[in-house]
């Protein structure tokens, strides 16, 4: 799955975007927003793989969003500016859809990012979580060997200053690795970040209160950050 955000002043953009969003399989949407500086948010934390950006807003320009995020994520541009009009700037964008924007060119633009990825429509919506990841299992390094977990094994994990914590049924192992990285590493289908600090495994949350998750006897907070993907991937499952 592709996560998306959409970025536009205008709020009509906003709802056809997202429309367009729910019809195309192979993406899923984690925020709609008029503000810059919460998209600049959502990108800097991992948590977006292609954001569609508006080239005229109030708070900064598509053009300087993209100076700021430094090619993080995936952007298509949406604009009322002609092709011609974009063509003086050094762009590193997929592409980019003149409003009002047809569903088919929508569509064409979205493929591109698959296309980027390497990879197809149909291995992405058809292939299990654990094929995605090719294994039932991953290695990680700790301080004396390296360790073997299986997925079906882990709880959640936990992200510290230098190193994070993988909590299994039965152990705890630490090894030095960045969060994102880890959360790169897993199956999205089983596994999804709910904090800066926190990786939960799907298939073992207990109950849901509020904003915290439990998990065996954890109680791990959802995130302001994470918390409209998460609800949304739940009430998927419902």
């Amino acid at each position: 799955m592709i996560r998306c955000l959409v970025l536009d002043d205008e709020p009509l953009a906003l709802d056809i975007l997202e429309d367009y969003i729910k019809k195309v399989p192979f993406l899923i949407l984690v925020k709609t927003t008029t503000s810059a500086f919460e998209g600049l948010s959502l990108v800097q934390s991992g948590t977006i793989d292609l954001v569609f950006l508006d080239v005229q807003m109030p708070e900064l320009t598509g053009i300087q969003f993209l100076k700021i995020i430094k090619g993080k994520c995936e952007v298509i541009l949406t604009t009322a500016y002609s092709q011609y009009a974009l063509d003086g700037y050094d762009l590193d964008v997929v592409d980019y859809l003149l409003k009002p924007i047809a569903f088919d060119r929508f569509y064409k633009a979205a493929q591109k990012v698959l296309q980027n990825k390497g990879i197809n429509q149909t291995s992405i919506a058809e292939l299990p979580a654990v094929q995605q990841n090719n294994h039932d299992f991953i290695f990680v390094k700790t301080e004396h060997k390296i360790q073997k977990i299986y997925l079906d094994d882990i709880l959640y994990i936990e992200g510290l200053k230098d190193y994070i914590s993988i909590f299994t049924k039965t152990e705890r192992i630490i090894t030095l690795q960045n969060m994102k990285k880890m959360e790169d590493s897993l199956p999205s289908k089983s596994f999804v970040r709910v904090h800066k600090s926190y990786i939960i495994s799907l298939g073992k949350i207990e109950s849901i209160e509020r904003s915290r998750i439990f998990i065996s006897d954890k109680t791990i907070p959802i995130g302001d950050t994470y918390r409209d993907y998460f609800f949304r991937l739940i009430e998927n499952k419902i």
